[in-house]
């Protein structure tokens, strides 16, 4: 884990982000000698959150589909 001091936390910001993103964690050292933890922030995604894709079908077809299935499990 790299420690920077609060000037070159300052002059080099993009860097000590990136290291921050690359390890988990940067610290910064001020001149009294406190230390802050500088961490990427996890950002959370659904599970539905997926790409799209490109499907020549229409609504109807989608309907018809679904329901198909569910009467074959209505069956079983």
């Amino acid at each position: 884990m790299e420690v920077y001091t609060y000037s070159e936390a300052r002059q080099k910001l993009a860097m000590v982000l990136d290291q921050a993103e690359n390890t988990g964690k940067v610290l910064i050292r001020r001149k009294d000698g406190r230390t802050f933890a500088l961490v990427p922030e996890i950002i959370a995604s659904s599970p539905l959150d997926v790409p799209s894709i490109k499907a020549n079908i229409t609504t109807q077809e989608i309907v018809d589909i679904v329901r198909e299935g569910r009467e074959r499990e209505s069956k079983s």
